[in-house]
């Protein structure tokens, strides 16, 4: 359970729904209703999350022993060592995703069903190309878990998936209602350094992949 868990909270490190909920805090006014929007946003990310993991664990279910035979070869390993280094070496190189972001905020100012819909499309793209979500969904199917406890496992998995991009949207509502707190000096150094703080969070996910391919050596 505690390699689920580790993948489930690495695969919350998501870089653009939380700049997206970022980029919201700074342009919607003061009059915006930021809380029902951000709610709608992170709901519809948790839900095509766990709508994607479903499938995915019914899929890793059909062949368990393959599975299990892959977590416990050393290849396993090698490639989460692998996508570490990719991952680290692609946030070294860079990437402007403003002008993406800023195509996403028409159906965000103001809460609609459109809002979800962003969030849903953010969170099955986010986890289908995310090695962790597969990684923590492989364990959870091979953890030796009753099939009810794998399958209600899913409403926390995906929970936790989105838990850094929710506090973030609380972070940023309570910066919207008071800006000059050291929580709203804090936001503002970090939208004016957000390459940076970006890249840290790449540098983070690809270390954490890195120690933990070592570990599984």
């Amino acid at each position: 359970m505690w390699h689920a868990v580790s993948y489930a909270l690495m695969d919350s490190i998501n870089v653009l729904l939380i700049g997206v909920i970022v980029l919201l805090g700074v342009v919607l006014p003061p009059s915006a209703r930021y809380r029902r929007i951000a709610t709608l946003l992170v709901g519809g990310d948790w839900l095509g999350v766990f709508l994607l993991s479903v499938p995915v664990l019914l899929l890793l279910d059909s062949i368990r022993s393959r599975v299990e035979a892959a977590l416990a070869s050393p290849i396993f390993g090698w490639v989460l060592i692998a996508v570490g280094v990719v991952s680290a070496v692609m946030t070294w190189r860079g990437g402007d995703s403003t002008a993406l972001m800023n195509r996403m905020l028409g159906p965000l100012r103001t809460p609609t069903w459109r809002t979800a819909a962003v969030g849903f499309v953010l969170g099955v793209v986010q986890s289908i190309t995310s090695l962790p979500f597969f990684a923590g969904l492989a364990y959870l199917s091979t953890g030796g878990f009753s099939t009810p406890v794998r399958y209600l496992g899913l409403v926390f998995y995906a929970s936790l998936a989105l838990s850094l991009p929710a506090l973030t949207a609380v972070a940023v509502g309570f910066v919207r209602a008071y800006p000059e707190s050291p929580a709203g000096r804090a936001f503002a150094w970090s939208r004016e350094n957000g390459s940076r703080v970006s890249q840290w969070a790449g540098y983070l996910v690809s270390v954490c992949l890195i120690v933990m391919g070592c570990t599984h050596l």
